[in-house]
């Protein structure tokens, strides 16, 4: 098991309304250096149906722009913690991010979703505070295979009443 540190900035400006916060970045996202990295993680995919952009297929500054365009804010619950490989249920001794309170009280955030629910647990764990504001939806995550793509844009679709 290794003790990993998110080096993820997070996205976000002054006019984000929704802060989309994941639990802790995979194997395959910290290789290519960007949150969802994983091919097979389908978030890229449902956002793009929903808000009707290329996400999937866009670059990294790219996707970041779209997100920005769209009121919306990314980052991950978990700053640092020991993980065995990607693997959620493995995750113990828990840095939170701190920068999800700069995020919050530095934005006009209405809504935190919450991306499965390792992510809604940590976050009610270590920001409590904000728990009105939480939103927990199924994880886009390969391990999530109980749900279709059809499911997750369904589920996920709230979104565009949140932006």
């Amino acid at each position: 098991m290794d003790y990993q540190i998110t080096d993820f900035k997070p996205i976000y400006n002054k006019e984000s309304k929704v802060l989309i916060l994941g639990s802790h970045p995979s194997v395959k996202s910290k290789e290519v250096g960007f949150y969802y990295g994983n091919p097979r993680n389908r978030f890229w995919l449902v956002l793009g149906e929903i808000l009707k952009e290329d996400f999937a297929h866009a670059s990294t500054t790219e996707k970041e722009m779209l997100l920005l365009k769209h009121n919306i804010a990314l980052s991950d619950v978990v700053y640092a913690c020991y993980i065995e490989g990607s693997s959620d249920a493995s995750i113990n001794n828990v840095t939170p991010n701190e920068a999800i309170n700069t995020i919050i009280n530095s934005c006009n955030i209405t809504n935190v979703i919450l991306n499965g629910k390792t992510a809604y647990n940590y976050f009610i764990k270590y920001f409590n505070k904000y728990e009105k504001m939480a939103i927990c939806l199924p994880s886009t995550s390969p391990a999530n295979a109980a749900k279709s793509i059809k499911d997750l844009i369904h589920e996920w679709s709230i979104l565009n009443e949140l932006v």
